[in-house]
């Protein structure tokens, strides 16, 4: 008899498993795609909004920047493009952007935009820097206390046709500042407005 009602609870227990996984299943697949589909939809729909023009490169990135500070050249069919240069409260200024490969072939020469004060990085845009024309200062970028920089790294070769996201931090230049130039090796300088 106790056999008997083992084995009613183990096939009761194989159902209940098979039940809950089920609906597990069904709940993730169905709850996923309803919430993927509307995020998509509203991001869509925001630049759609606030820039007419936007939409276009947004097909080619994951996320299209709503604003544009700066786009410089540079060799072989590289483009720059600066989204950001924001004043934060800590006194950091971080200026961020897109790197975009216009060229034929795959962008390789990105050694020179580490610099040659922060070799720790590795491959990284180390070597940018931010001048500060009225206060007649140069701005190095961060540093964390391996010596790494705080800005984007791994950059061994951008694709061709690839669009890249970038980021460098700075120390803020005095209040009074509102415009700096903005160079990374290799590209033609960038003179941009701070937010912040």
């Amino acid at each position: 008899m106790s056999m008997r009602h083992m084995v009613k609870v183990r096939g009761g227990a194989a159902v209940a498993v098979a039940a809950v996984l089920t609906l597990m299943l069904a709940g993730c697949g169905g709850d996923g795609d309803g919430k993927s589909k509307e995020p998509q939809k509203s991001a869509e729909a925001k630049p759609q909004g606030s820039a007419p023009q936007e939409p276009a490169p947004s097909g080619s990135a994951s996320s299209a920047p709503s604003q544009t500070l700066a786009v410089v050249n540079g060799e072989d069919g590289m483009v720059m493009t600066v989204n950001s240069a924001t004043r934060d409260a800590g006194g950091f200024l971080t200026i961020s952007g897109q790197l975009k490969n216009g060229g034929a072939t795959d962008y390789v020469k990105t050694s020179a935009w580490r610099g040659n004060e922060l070799t720790q990085s590795g491959t990284s845009i180390a070597g940018v820097t931010v001048i500060d024309k009225a206060g007649k200062k140069r701005y190095y970028v961060l540093r964390d206390t391996d010596g790494r920089c705080l800005c984007t790294t791994g950059i061994a070769l951008i694709e061709h046709g690839a669009t890249i996201p970038f980021f460098a931090q700075f120390p803020a230049p005095p209040t009074s500042t509102t415009e700096v130039d903005f160079t990374l090796p290799t590209f033609a300088t960038a003179t941009i407005k701070i937010s912040g």
